[in-house]
């Protein structure tokens, strides 16, 4: 018989979904909504705006898929589909997902170089150590807990932008109503922001998630989550990631865009474009350049795991191998063999001594890419009633991911043709 959770109800229902939605904005993301603000002003504010209920028809998808299956999206496509498409979906989600992780490594190493004065390499592998033992040596459920936790990092960038003095109703104006420019430039970065936004890493960790939430429910003899928990969950998540996301944006149009910086060159940059903040409170700017940064290094604490995650996920399912962060390392030797492995390249790339915004930039404007056959995948498996039953995908979720993937390859190819 299935006995109640102790923990409270409105507690319940935060989980993948949350988890999820703070890890999107990862380092990656901070680099993407940053330089859109030094570059654009308030003039890529509105892309937020479309992209929420995008993300939110997207992980949706992907969450019941994982919730109704008890398998990983990966698992669940080599069921329907040739191995060819199954190593094809693998194989783009692993080499984004590793060029993510040592973006994200680079950032925080250049964060954390603000706080504490050590040498970059020295503050960049001591954090790779750290997120690798967090990973590997903490339970599904406490691990869950602690990475809820740093999804209170995205407050730091709330604080910032409320520290400035904002048009707010230019700012509204902006959110509300598109801005479209046909040049390279522009549309780079269009493609990042929806790249960064809608990740093929997020759809992969947010479906594992709910598998680990459904098997820890059935051992522990509790009430599995409702599919009204799993939605408002990941309405909940995908909200949080877009407000901060904005906070973000809006902070560096006003100090940065502003003031007549359009490019940020390094991590440092983005945390120092706040230390002109606001002149009536005495050192302003170094708190908020230090607020910046912790945001940052949280970010990142919560984003690589979840990079590496949902990567190792992916590959286990494909090969059949036993995965979850609820298993011992002796237990799933493959699983945590991936998700080491996947760090540990993306610290070595990240020592080769790569420029920290231009690849973040570049690993958000490759998964805009990456994602766009992901969600035609994604929406083919959710409306398959033999895969998902009476669960299939209503009429506004297949409408919804369709416009998703119309949105995200139009973008794609908008940005190409921009190229010749």
């Amino acid at each position: 018989m299935a006995r109640k959770s102790k923990h409270p109800s409105w507690l319940r229902v935060l989980g993948p979904g949350l988890i999820t939605g703070a890890a999107d904005d990862d380092p990656s993301g901070i680099a993407t909504y940053s330089q859109a603000g030094a570059a654009f002003g308030y003039g890529q504010l509105w892309t937020l705006t479309l992209c929420l209920p995008l993300m939110i028809a997207v992980q949706e998808a992907a969450a019941r898929i994982g919730r109704v299956t008890g398998q990983g999206l990966a698992e669940v496509t080599a069921r329907r589909y040739s191995r060819t498409v199954l190593y094809a979906v693998v194989g783009l989600v692993v080499i984004a997902n590793t060029i993510n992780i040592a973006a994200d490594i680079a950032a925080v190493g250049a964060s954390l170089q603000l706080l504490i004065p050590l040498p970059l390499p020295v503050l960049s592998v001591a954090f790779t150590v750290g997120v690798l033992l967090l990973e590997i040596f903490i339970g599904y459920q406490k691990y869950a807990k602690f990475l809820k936790f740093l999804a209170l990092s995205l407050l730091s960038y709330v604080a910032t932008a409320l520290m400035v003095h904002e048009p707010w109703g230019e700012i509204l104006t902006a959110t509300l109503v598109p801005r479209w420019q046909f040049d390279t430039a522009y549309l780079y970065v269009i493609v990042g922001i929806l790249g960064t936004t809608i990740s093929p890493y997020m759809f992969f960790w947010q479906a594992a998630e709910e598998v680990e939430e459904r098997q820890y429910a059935d051992r522990m003899h509790h009430k599995r989550r409702t599919y009204g928990q799993l939605r408002a969950d990941n309405a909940i998540g995908m909200g949080v990631s877009q407000v901060g996301s904005w906070f973000m944006m809006v902070t560096t149009a006003t100090v940065l865009h502003v003031n007549g910086v359009t490019n940020i060159a390094t991590a440092a940059d983005a945390a120092k474009a706040l230390e002109p903040l606001v002149h009536t409170f005495p050192h302003a700017g170094t708190w908020a350049k230090v607020i910046f940064a912790f945001g940052v290094v949280g970010m990142g604490m919560l984003g690589v795991p979840v990079l590496a995650g949902s990567a190792s996920y992916a590959v286990s399912e494909a090969f059949g191998w036993r995965a979850g962060l609820e298993r011992t390392p002796k237990e799933a030797p493959g699983f945590y063999a991936v998700i080491i492995t996947s760090i540990v390249i993306g610290l070595a790339i990240n020592l080769l001594g790569i420029d920290p915004m231009k690849s973040l930039v570049f690993a958000a404007v490759l998964n805009g890419v990456v994602a766009v056959p992901l969600v035609f995948l994604i929406s083919r498996i959710a409306r398959d009633r033999q895969v998902m039953g009476k669960r299939a995908s209503g009429l506004l979720s297949r409408v919804m991911l369709l416009a998703t993937f119309v949105v995200m390859a139009v973008c794609a190819l908008a940005l190409f043709a921009s190229l010749w």
